[in-house]
């Protein structure tokens, strides 16, 4: 019935082939696929992803192909008779095995993969990483330095609906911090996530994983960050009332940007502890 109403019905499957053949450039603003990222795990959690997932579409168009050629050149209004036979031992072997060598060969490289998405060990540095509502606590375990990342105030003020702030005239709204983490390119980081309440999660889509902050337990994960830049996440396990309110900035810098950054921290960090000494001395007397 549809046929019927083009006087070309192959026009169809022409436009069909075209779409299929849309560049991939255009393909990706569709934003249908999953992101490389830019770490080592992401890219292999990418193109693990592309394997598998290429192997289930030649699977489907061979699998649909012999139906489709099946149903068309054996039917019976072209004078096809069905074949007397059944319980093949041949056909029970080959539907056996071809499948089972499919998983093998799509199990190396997931195994691979497993192993070393888990691999934690050879860190140049470790960042325990603490959830609470709704901030996060970042902790360097290597250098003392500690501090508290909170939405950003723009972007608190914008949120409340009597603020008279147009959330769409604030950069980054809701995806703003006032305390990045800072962290440098070409260094394994050993990520150590846990909750001082409730259940977190910690989430960097450029980083290729996802971990769960759960009081009283920690979650071990790590990123080699390849390229300078930043990058936005956020509290991805329901939380409370301000779940949405807790993004994640992190800003990848070059060494030598890390290295000063790091010597900032610490001696601001100096400062305030020399400035609260004497406070604390009279206190304790």
């Amino acid at each position: 019935m549809m046929f019927s109403k083009h006087k070309n019905p192959w026009r169809l499957l022409a436009t069909a082939s075209a779409l299929l053949g849309v560049p991939a450039a255009a393909m990706a603003d569709w934003g249908l696929n999953l992101t490389r990222g830019v770490t080592p795990y992401s890219e292999t959690v990418y193109d693990l992803h592309m394997l598998i997932l290429g192997v289930c579409v030649v699977i489907g168009v061979v699998v649909f192909g012999l139906i489709f050629y099946s149903i068309f050149a054996f039917r019976k209004s072209n004078g096809a008779k069905p074949a007397q036979w059944h319980e093949s031992t041949k056909v029970e072997v080959l539907w056996t095995l071809v499948p089972f060598l499919i998983l093998i060969g799509m199990a190396v490289p997931a195994t691979h993969a497993l192993i070393m998405m888990e691999n934690t060990g050879g860190s140049d540095m470790t960042i325990k990483v603490t959830g609470y509502q709704w901030k996060w606590h970042y902790q360097y375990v290597d250098e003392g330095i500690n501090y508290f990342s909170t939405l950003a105030n723009d972007s608190n003020v914008a949120r409340q609906l009597d603020s008279g702030v147009d959330p769409k005239s604030v950069p980054n709204y809701l995806l703003e911090v006032d305390n990045h983490l800072v962290v440098p390119v070409g260094k394994k980081i050993r990520f150590l996530t846990t909750a001082g309440d409730v259940i977190h999660a910690w989430w960097v889509p450029a980083l290729g994983w996802k971990r769960d902050a759960i009081p009283g337990y920690i979650n071990e994960s790590w990123a080699q960050i390849k390229e300078p830049g930043t990058y936005r996440g956020q509290c991805a396990e329901l939380c409370g009332k301000d779940h949405g309110f807790m993004p994640i900035v992190v800003d990848a810098l070059s060494e030598q940007d890390y290295a000063a950054w790091v010597a900032k921290m610490k001696s601001a960090t100096q400062h305030a502890e020399a400035s609260t000494a004497p406070v604390a001395a009279v206190a304790e007397k």
